[in-house]
Parts: structure tokens; C-alpha cells; sequence
């Protein structure tokens, strides 16, 4: 009689197992259906050969150094604005496919993205980008404003950009241009894209 209740208890506990992986995986199911139905609201346009992927506009400096190149990529589309943001700093950071520099330092991650309710993205950015930095006057402000306009592309909600690093105040990228406050998204108009 005892065998018989502990095989009992065992096949209860087996069962009520089961219960919880089934009812988790049907909560999953349903996330992920609720989550594809959002990813699609946001402003980025998706790409229409292949589900999940989207259209986004990434901005090098020209190697002339006098202005931006604009380069299409296809990413993984993402309905949450830390994840969009994520995706398109990790971009920059793997540079240019065309002939233009390359001045996010690579390594840089996001990590926070807060997006206020009067357009104010607090940007959080790995070490990385203060540390990996090198370069004058020409290459800091190119580097921020190829970051600002990347982010003004393709996060349209975004208005304005206040930048910070490993979790502190970012008064300046190589010291000459001020960071300390929020950075203006307002596009410029858009330079010849590049394939």
C-alpha cells in the first residue's frame, strides 16, 4: 500500500508538471501572437520578402568627412523601443558596408532605452562608446550626429536624445561637444541612400 501511494504521488506530481509546462507554453503562444500583432505599429517599415525582418536607415560619415551617407539594412523587427534602439547602435557599430567611416566604436551596446511621453529617449550606452572613442572636433560631432540621425530615421516617436555612458552623465563624447543636454532629433533633410 505505501508503493501504491507513492506511485500515486509520483504520477499526481508528473501530471500537475504537465499542467504548469502546458499552461506556460499556451501563455507563451499567446504572448508571441499578441507581441507580432504590436510589431507591427511601430513606424519602421517592414520588409515585405520575409516575416520578422524590417527596413531601417543607418547614417555613416562620408569619408570626405563633410557630411552622411545613409545606408539601408535589413534587421530583425522589434515592436519594444530598447530593443529597436539596441538593433540600430548595434549597427552603427559594425560599420559601414559602403565606402564611409566608421566612428561608433565597435562593442558599443545599448544599455537602457527610455522613451518619455514628450519624446525625450534617455540613451544609455556601454563604456564602450566613451572609451573606444579617438578622434577631434569633425569626428565626435559626426560620430553624435550619426547616431542622432539614425535614431531620428527610424524612431519617429523619439523627438530629442539625452545621451549617458555605463550608467553616468555623458557631458562629452572627445570634449568638445557638449552633451550634458538633450540632443534635437528633428530630421535634416536625407542624403542620397546609398544601396
Amino acid at each position: 500500500t505505501r508503493a501504491r501511494l507513492r506511485v500515486r504521488r509520483r504520477a499526481l506530481v508528473a501530471a500537475a508538471i504537465v499542467a504548469v509546462l502546458a499552461a506556460m507554453l499556451a501563455w507563451l503562444a499567446v504572448r508571441m501572437r499578441h507581441g507580432a500583432e504590436r510589431a507591427g505599429s511601430h513606424a519602421v517599415a517592414r520588409d515585405t520578402t520575409g516575416a520578422g525582418f524590417a527596413r531601417v536607415t543607418v547614417f555613416f560619415p562620408a569619408v570626405s568627412g563633410d557630411s552622411l551617407v545613409a545606408e539601408s539594412r535589413s534587421v530583425i523587427a522589434q515592436s519594444d523601443v530598447h530593443a529597436r534602439v539596441g538593433g540600430l547602435v548595434a549597427e552603427l557599430a559594425r560599420g559601414p558596408a559602403t565606402p564611409a567611416l566608421a566612428l561608433i566604436p565597435a562593442g558599443t551596446a545599448v544599455l537602457h532605452a527610455y522613451l518619455d511621453d514628450r519624446g525625450l529617449l534617455t540613451l544609455d550606452l556601454s563604456p564602450e562608446f566613451r572609451d573606444g572613442f579617438h578622434g577631434g572636433s569633425s569626428a565626435e560631432y559626426l560620430a553624435v550626429t550619426s547616431l542622432a540621425r539614425t535614431l531620428a530615421a527610424n524612431v519617429p516617436e523619439a523627438h530629442r536624445m539625452q545621451l549617458a555612458c555605463g550608467g553616468q552623465p555623458l557631458p562629452s563624447l572627445g570634449g568638445h561637444l557638449p552633451l550634458d543636454q538633450p540632443i534635437d532629433l528633428t530630421p535634416a533633410p536625407a542624403p542620397a541612400t546609398s544601396p
